[in-house]
């Protein structure tokens, strides 16, 4: 058993212990720093990284807008395609029919008075548009061109709708033979109760030829 008196000898001799060995740890490290320079850098570094980690963060995002920064990566939204706005179609007047599909001449506007006026008038009053006007138009002046005396010799077909015979527009009116009014009203009777309208006519009259 020791006395109180040899506590200090034992604590110097530890001091002088622990003073060798960080000598000797100091002086190994002096030589492997001779050696390698990079473990004499390491600890320097070592001692930044937690703070450069920090500074950086782990895939710090950098950026605004569309493009996203993460380390060397650059991912860049994609731009959405806009959707095409669809072209819009007019709606066909009432009365159309899809023979109206057919890509019409160009019609002028009738003369006061003529043929082609009374014509008009009794289309639109029958709810009927402009577009078939111009199938009208452009059937009776195929069948007639407007003539209210036009007579085929070889058919016996009359007037501004070529009626066959020409009689049958008797049932309009007894002046069938010269008034241009009682031809129409009974010719656009007839296209009505057979084709629906006067393109539904000028379609078939296209196809084979006659209406």
């Amino acid at each position: 058993m020791f006395s109180r008196t040899d506590a200090p000898a034992r604590r110097t001799r530890t001091r002088g212990i622990v003073s060798i060995a960080a000598l000797v740890a100091a002086s190994a490290f002096v030589a492997v720093s001779i050696v390698d320079p990079n473990v004499a850098s390491y600890a320097e570094d070592s001692g930044l990284a937690s703070e450069n980690q920090l500074a950086q963060g782990i895939g710090e995002v950098t950026g605004s807008g569309d493009a996203v920064q993460r380390d060397d990566l650059v991912v860049e939204s994609p731009t959405p395609t806009p959707t095409p706005t669809p072209t819009p179609t007019a709606a066909a007047s009432t009365g159309s029919s899809s023979a109206s599909t057919y890509v019409l001449p160009a019609v002028a506007a009738p003369d006061p008075g003529s043929a082609q006026a009374i014509a008009r008038d009794m289309v639109l009053a029958r709810g009927w548009g402009d577009d078939q006007y111009q199938c009208l138009y452009l059937l009776w002046q195929r069948e007639s061109n407007w003539n209210v005396y036009a007579h085929n010799v070889s058919s016996g077909a009359y007037g501004i709708p070529q009626s066959l015979p020409g009689s049958k527009m008797a049932t309009a009116g007894a002046d069938w033979q010269t008034n241009p009014a009682t031809q129409i009203t009974w010719g656009l009777g007839y296209i009505a109760g057979r084709y629906s309208t006067p393109c539904g006519a000028w379609a078939h009259s296209q196809s084979v030829g006659w209406y």
